[in-house]
């Protein structure tokens, strides 16, 4: 059962369980939904607006959810996840990678070429975050879902057809794994939001971008880059989110709220995210073609020589979980085997 088809399934539950009890039926809550996007990006349209929109119908109302798009109750992307923690916002859409080190457990999934299906990615996520995450990695915040986005890839003002390509090439990158490759190709990397993208572009003060086509539209990067690299099968980069929520105001709700965002989270909500991120990869792209915009896709052949490049990537990054008492390659192996597992039913 998909998370679109468990509205019905979520309704009945909230249901009978709101039926027992008529003084806490009287309960009303507003929460407060805080993320760094505007209100027309793909992310809060498909995917933020639906679960909101889901979790009103499904609690008759008596859950409101007051939307806050591109940063609008004040502070940084990077800040998003502590306003969850301390209660400036009820529920929070963050990027794990804002914060660099500081989920290293989600990072698994943001080492290059690892991630080829956002479905199977998401899936795997939900259930890592499950048996390795919710202790420890987000112990002090009720996570609601975890998934990433459709492949990453390249968007610059120069073609790049091969690795050497990159040499000399401000980039921000995505993820502190891809800063690290970016490096190894010669590039210089560049660490911003992806809000930044548009006027780091328009000044010169990058010559590209990784990022993922869906996301290209809100930013208008089709317009202001002529070149776009893509590649066959696993992704240059794929990078983490989680919708997280207070644990408090999680906790303050009564059992039959509780059931209702209950009922919209988990492997099923987080499975709709990836799936719906990565959907939008498509028409995004089109813009760019519309454009005349040259696009080059590397070969699964050809990617192997990036993915060579890219090993050192994961060696730094298995010693450095090793020091916080982390099996990264436990982990790496795990992740793959449960992509595996949901790409094969």
């Amino acid at each position: 059962m998909n998370f679109m088809k468990g509205l019905t399934r979520g309704a009945m539950a909230a249901a009978m369980i709101a039926g027992s009890a008529l003084a806490v039926q009287a309960q009303e809550v507003t929460l407060k939904l805080h993320q760094f996007l505007p209100p027309q990006a793909n992310v809060p349209k498909l995917i933020l607006d639906v679960w909101a929109d889901k979790v009103e119908a499904d609690s008759d109302g008596r859950i409101k959810i007051d939307r806050f798009p591109a940063m609008a109750l004040g502070g940084k992307p990077p800040e998003l996840i502590d306003q969850a923690i301390d209660g400036v916002a009820d529920v929070v859409w963050a990027v794990n990678g804002f914060t660099p080190g500081r989920f290293p457990r989600t990072e698994v999934f943001e080492l290059p070429f690892m991630v080829s299906d956002a479905r199977a990615a998401s899936s795997a996520y939900w259930q890592m975050f499950e048996t390795h995450m919710k202790d420890t990695d987000f112990k002090d915040v009720k996570i609601l879902g975890t998934w990433v986005h459709g492949p990453g890839m390249l968007h610059t003002k120069e073609p790049v057809s091969e690795p050497s390509d990159l040499n000399g090439m401000k980039i921000r990158g995505g993820s502190r794994m891809v800063n690290q490759l970016l490096e190894i190709l010669g590039a210089t990397p560049v660490g911003m939001p992806v809000t930044g993208i548009p006027e780091g572009l328009s000044k010169g003060v990058l010559d590209g971008a990784t990022i993922p086509w869906e996301v290209t539209t809100a930013l208008r990067v089709a317009e202001m880059v002529g070149n776009h690299t893509e590649f066959d099968g696993p992704a240059i980069y794929n990078l983490t989110f989680v919708l997280a929520m207070n644990k408090a105001k999680y906790e303050s709700l009564p059992d039959d709220l509780r059931a209702v965002i209950d009922a919209n989270s988990g492997l099923e909500f987080s499975i709709f995210a990836g799936d719906a991120m990565e959907k939008a990869d498509g028409p995004a792209r089109e813009v760019a073609v519309d454009r005349g915009n040259n696009i080059i896709t590397i070969s699964a052949e050809d990617a192997k020589d990036w993915e060579e490049l890219a090993r050192p990537v994961y060696d730094e990054w298995i010693a450095d979980v090793e020091e916080k008492g982390i099996d990264g390659q436990a982990l790496i192996d795990e992740a793959r085997a449960l992509m595996s597992d949901y790409e094969g039913q």
